[in-house]
């Protein structure tokens, strides 16, 4: 007797997505709804697909203006949501600088040039597109490096109810093991950042981000 085998999605698929959806909605990014929601929807459903599926409909059907604005509050003016994943574990000292060279090294060694486009190397975009589109391997053992920051990034966008939640959520179903239920759990898991951090939980100070009229 011959068994179907059951098909999962694939992770480059949703690192892609994943890394489109968490760029700054522009123009250009908002042309690529309809692709995104095509590449989605020839994946096996699961829970991270229906998330990021759920969110291209609210791409779809929000006002590109609001998704701007939201986009700037969440992301740009705020430090509880920061896409920078070394800032998680590292905060503002001379270690972040250690991390951001790993970064550097990692797409060095890959062999390939990675566009950084003006970002940070742990922008976490440009994480996922490394893992999408260059070195699948290497990008995965980054992700997995910094699962507590991503838990923890995923948490704090749960907590302010945006649909953004999905998308973390979404990447974070594509490493091994469940998610932590809650920040305790998190600083739980190794490699995560001392309980004493305060990271991303500081007041907004606006040297420290980028400047949303500079995209």
């Amino acid at each position: 007797m011959r068994f179907a085998r059951h098909r999962t999605p694939d992770p480059a698929i949703i690192h892609q997505c994943a890394s489109i959806c968490l760029g700054y909605p522009d123009d250009e990014m908002m042309a690529m709804v309809p692709l995104l929601d095509a590449a989605l929807g020839r994946q096996p459903a699961d829970v991270a697909i229906t998330g990021l599926r759920s969110f291209v409909g609210h791409l779809r059907e929000s006002e590109p203006k609001i998704l701007r604005q939201n986009y700037i509050d969440l992301f740009d003016l705020s430090r509880k949501h920061t896409l920078y994943l070394s800032y998680w574990t590292a905060g503002d000292t001379r270690r972040r600088g250690e991390e951001l060279g790993a970064f550097k090294r990692h797409y060095r060694d890959s062999g390939f040039l990675v566009d950084l486009r003006g970002e940070l190397p742990d922008h976490l975009p440009i994480v996922l597109e490394f893992a999408a589109r260059v070195d699948p391997q290497a990008g995965v053992r980054l992700l997995q490096e910094y699962r507590p920051a991503l838990e923890l990034l995923r948490l704090s966008l749960l907590d302010r109810q945006t649909p953004y939640a999905d998308v973390v959520a979404a990447v974070c179903a594509t490493l091994p093991g469940e998610s932590p239920a809650d920040r305790r759990a998190v600083m739980a898991m190794q490699g995560a950042p001392p309980p004493s951090e305060s990271v991303g939980l500081e007041p907004f100070d606006p040297r420290l981000l980028p400047i949303a009229g500079t995209r």
